[in-house]
């Protein structure tokens, strides 16, 4: 509500939030500032003097100063409204203790392309956030059409395979807020960011809706190869704190589309286009993640689909749930929950805890965490159309088993089978399958009803209902569920039920064994 006031326009503003709390949508507040003779509407350029269109070291550096310090000045119930217009700025935009304002994005603000210039943490190489703040409550970021913040993150990319170890993870994320309560973003494009897009934590209380993140070298191409993923760290939606809800909006980048950091409780991410290195949890150590739900999601051409990881420590990540959600030709693993895959050193190879090159290099290790707990941990309604290779990895540690792990039609149509014969690789979990999930995890119990019973050939897909299976010629698998008893012959010892067995001109001319029973295994 906007009242003529002499020659000032002053506002009433009535802003009222929901956000996601244990399950459902309750009003966690509603906000009235009911200002009519302090409250402002401040235009970037008319009031506060920022210059539209130039694109020169003086102009980053005044449009930095103007929005730096105009922020600084808003009052509760101030609305500051940037054009429909491009503005060239400087990072290192920090602003803190922001209180009950909004900022009207209409226009675009273009950071600076200048990767020497930008400035730094004092006394270190480290270099400022483009955009970054603390203690910020009740603040809405919006607009009145699309709004936009371009991080022009290709200057520090750099060359494909190159720019990365120039660099490293020293660049800026596009915008990082800290520690702050109830916050709005909307209608707002986050365009290549040079690093993570959109960082907040601590928060309580945060709803993202009807935004987009996008960051590719080449934005036609729409694809997630070698020269895209080169721009790599550009993760999406990266969150800390608790009762958040993200919904109706599009992400494509180069590494964590949506990561649930440590320390995470009570969110709800829905409604969502994404492509990239997955919808994450983590990676998280020595904290716990709890009440995190995704769901209502498709996923085109992505690299990783779901994925939860332990960096270290002894962190807990508890009741999660994925969703109805469609992944359509995920070019590495669909579903992955178990230790981060990633290397923290210039070796590529390292495993910290799981290599990147794992298991393609014979010598790489995917080590799980011996401490990480995972505990409920519900898929549900998945559907993935022609995954490129094996569906995924479930590993966790003998020491710390996973427990109560459920797949419900959880459906892959032509999986890949490499790099796992079984398409999955799975260790240490107590799970359950259950509908028309396929292809089972051989470490699940199976409760699909699809089962191969004992003297059945094992079948792509499905378990034998009691865990065994022998060599065969006689199907076309190779295997026979079920053991060989004693006095039959088998190829393997590792075939007979004793698991025991000797060798025998009458087993195979001498090459495989006959099964002794229990009672003749001398130990």
């Amino acid at each position: 509500i906007f009242l003529k006031l002499g020659s000032k326009r002053r506002s009433i503003r009535l802003v009222s939030f929901s956000f996601y709390v244990g399950g459902g949508m309750l009003p966690a507040f509603a906000l009235s500032l009911l200002c009519v003779a302090c409250a402002k509407v401040v235009d970037f350029e008319a009031d506060a003097g920022a210059v539209p269109h130039k694109d020169d070291s003086a102009t980053w550096a005044a449009n930095k100063g103007v929005l730096q310090s105009t922020l600084a000045s808003l009052q509760p119930g101030d609305r500051l409204v940037i054009p429909n217009k491009t503005y060239h700025i400087m990072g290192g935009i920090r602003v803190d203790n922001v209180k009950g304002i909004t900022i009207q994005l209409d226009g675009t603000l273009s950071y600076a392309t200048d990767t020497k210039a930008w400035p730094h943490e004092k006394d270190s190489k480290k270099v400022l956030e483009c955009f970054e703040g603390s203690n910020w409550e009740d603040v809405a970021f919006t607009s009145s059409r699309i709004g936009t913040m371009d991080g022009r993150g290709a200057a520090w990319w750099g060359i494909p395979g190159i720019g990365y170890l120039e660099l490293g993870e020293n660049r800026p994320r596009l915008i990082a807020l800290h520690d702050s309560k109830r916050l709005l973003f909307e209608n707002i494009y986050f365009k290549d960011s040079p690093y993570w897009t959109f960082w907040v934590t601590g928060v309580d209380g945060l709803e993202v809706r009807h935004c987009e993140i996008d960051a590719q070298r080449d934005h036609q191409k729409q694809s997630h190869d070698i020269f895209e993923l080169s721009a790599f760290n550009t993760d999406g939606f990266d969150v800390t704190g608790k009762n958040v809800w993200i919904h109706d909006v599009k992400i494509w980048n180069q590494d964590d589309c949506i990561a649930a950091k440590d320390g995470s409780e009570n969110m709800l991410f829905e409604r969502i286009e994404a492509s990239g290195l997955g919808l994450t949890i983590g990676s998280i150590g020595s904290s716990t993640v709890k009440n995190i739900t995704f769901r209502d999601v498709h996923m085109k051409n992505t690299v990783k689909g779901i994925y939860t990881k332990f960096r270290g420590g002894a962190g807990l990540i508890q009741d999660v749930t994925f969703e109805n959600i469609v992944m359509d030709s995920p070019s590495q693993y669909a579903i992955w929950i178990g230790p981060a895959q990633q290397s923290d050193s210039s070796d590529l190879c390292a495993a910290h805890p799981c290599s990147l090159c794992w298991p393609e290099v014979p010598t790489a290790k995917c080590n799980a965490v011996d401490d990480a707990k995972y505990i409920n941990i519900k898929l549900k309604n998945i559907t993935v159309n022609n995954a490129k290779g094996s569906p995924g990895v479930i590993l966790a540690s003998a020491k710390t088993p996973m427990k109560n792990v459920t797949f419900e039609d959880v459906y892959f149509t032509h999986p890949g089978k490499s790099p796992f014969s079984e398409y999955y690789y799975c260790e240490n979990v107590e799970g359950v399958a259950l509908g028309k999930t396929w292809p089972v995890p051989p470490c699940f119990e199976d409760k699909t009803g699809s089962c191969k019973v004992d003297g059945e050939c094992h079948a792509d897909g499905h378990t034998c209902c009691s865990k065994r299976a022998h060599s065969t010629m006689h199907c076309a698998s190779g295997k026979r569920c079920g053991c060989v008893a004693a006095g039959d012959c088998a190829t393997h010892t590792d075939d007979c039920c004793s698991g025991s067995g000797h060798k025998t001109l009458s087993c195979s001319a001498g090459v495989g064994y006959r099964c002794e029973s229990s009672s003749m295994v001398v130990v």
